[in-house]
């Protein structure tokens, strides 16, 4: 319910050969543990100083640069879900990468040890669960959290294009009760959780329909015009649709993984 998934990355390069990956808000909190090699990123912001890291929603694009052998296993949260294995708003997290070892520092560093010692995949997905479930026993959420779980189901299903206001009546809360409960649970606020979604729902979109038009995508993603979806992209991935779609494959992380 609080895990979206889990997936790694086992790649080796010469350290003379770089490779740029570009990072978009996907509407997911991850926590990454980097096993062997660690990225840099071009954002002094966004610093990868540890081996294990949590990153919080985005507010837009950072690229990181990668050198040489790198060894990754993440888990995505549901954008709800971290909230319930830490004992701080998850808004504190927004935009940044934070060293998990700072937030759980006993069970960080025994996890990312457990995890260099274990070989295949499926292992590590099941020690990993096995030490989160430790952070779960002692992080119950409250009542507040099936509104949140209540809000996150009319924004997936909506593709993000419902109103504020129609979530906090749902939720039965004042419009400003909404927003200050929202960000702590899902770590970013409705406006900008929903403006990831419609960007993530315009990629789904376009995965699954590759000769959708740029006009019709923007209308079936619930932006006004092509102008609000290009001024949208341009914040978020740095590129206008039509760069996009020609130099990355249209892919969500938050609706086709």
């Amino acid at each position: 319910m609080f895990i979206k998934q889990y997936w790694a990355i086992e790649n080796c390069q010469s350290y003379e050969a770089e490779h740029i990956q570009r990072i978009v808000p996907s509407g997911l909190t991850e926590l990454t543990f980097y096993l062997e090699g660690l990225p840099h990123s071009l954002d002094a912001q966004k610093n990868i100083s540890s081996n294990s890291v949590i990153s919080g929603h985005l507010k837009k694009y950072y690229d990181i640069s990668v050198r040489g052998s790198l060894s990754m296993f993440s888990v995505s949260f549901m954008p709800f879900g971290v909230r319930m294995f830490l004992n701080i708003p998850a808004d504190e997290l927004y935009d940044l990468n934070v060293p998990f070892r700072y937030l759980v520092s006993d069970i960080a560093d025994r996890l990312e040890d457990a995890l260099y010692e274990t070989p295949s995949f499926t292992e590590k997905v099941q020690v990993t669960e096995k030490f989160l479930k430790l952070l779960l026993q002692t992080n119950r959420g409250s009542y507040e959290l099936e509104r949140i779980c209540n809000s996150y189901n009319l924004i997936k299903k909506s593709m993000g294009a419902i109103p504020i206001d129609s979530l906090s009546g749902a939720a039965c809360l004042s419009r400003k009760q909404f927003e200050r409960v929202f960000s702590a649970y899902v770590g970013t606020s409705p406006k900008q959780f929903l403006k990831t979604v419609r960007f993530q729902g315009s990629l789904h979109l376009k995965h699954v329909n590759p000769s959708m038009p740029l006009t019709e995508l923007a209308y079936h993603s619930g932006y006004y015009d092509q102008a609000h979806m290009i001024n949208d992209y341009k914040l978020l991935s740095g590129k206008t649709p039509g760069e996009y779609f020609r130099e990355c494959e249209p892919f969500s992380d938050f609706f086709d993984a």
